[in-house]
């Protein structure tokens, strides 16, 4: 079992606090964590300290949140938790079910970026499915493994994950223990796709091993 970090980016109407604080562009959020209970969702995020009383009256308002709290302040920000109605939306739900780990999560009114973690790629894959079937817009920004370095590549963060995964679910073993359509389903992206990642990927690979990063060959 092999745990996997990923970066993604989701657009701020899609995720509660985002959407909420729409209206004031300039308040940046810190998220601290996600803590589930048996029957509610408490976020705990940083604020910073200038117009609180205003995005606080705007998240009592909102009919998701049942309760907000300032738990600590300091002379630059404001530590809340806020009582998420349990019709909070898709995004944060799945997280919750399927035990994805927040690293981290920081958002303005535009977009928010979370570091999450997964188990392992079946997990990751079923996050992914989850969300593609409710609609929620992911762009993924970096997949990678704790053990792996954390410099940039060559390769795209979908063709990292394609090769990883077909690596560790014995795609290039013989004989191969996992199909391509079946490799193709776990990620959540159409066999085409797949054939389509793992062959430029397999090929920047190489030209990367042969050649050294940033040597590009005629007709890419």
């Amino acid at each position: 079992m092999v745990t996997t970090i990923t970066d993604i980016r989701v657009p701020a109407g899609q995720f509660p606090l985002g959407r909420i604080l729409q209206a004031y562009p300039d308040v940046e959020i810190e998220l601290e964590r996600i803590v589930p209970t048996r029957d509610e969702i408490i976020p705990l995020f940083w604020i910073e300290s200038g117009n609180e009383r205003e995005v606080e009256e705007t998240l009592r308002e909102d009919p998701l949140v049942e309760e907000i709290v300032q738990l600590t302040r300091t002379p630059d920000r404001i530590l809340y938790s806020v009582n998420w109605s349990p019709d909070v939306d898709a995004l944060v739900r799945t997280m919750v079910d399927l035990g994805v780990d927040v690293l981290t999560a920081e958002g303005t009114s535009n977009f928010w970026e979370f570091r999450l973690q997964f188990s392992d790629r079946e997990q990751l894959s079923r996050f992914r499915r989850t969300c593609r079937e409710d609609d929620i817009d992911i762009e993924l920004l970096r997949v990678y493994n704790p053990q792996m370095p954390p410099e940039e590549g060559p390769l795209t963060p979908e063709q990292q994950d394609a090769l990883a995964t077909a690596f560790e679910q014995g795609y290039w073993d013989v004989p191969r223990k996992i199909t391509q359509t079946d490799l193709a389903e776990l990620v959540g992206i159409s066999d085409n796709s797949m054939s389509q990642r793992l062959r430029r990927g397999v090929k920047v690979a190489v030209a990367e091993m042969l050649y050294g990063t940033g040597r590009q060959q005629s007709g890419e």
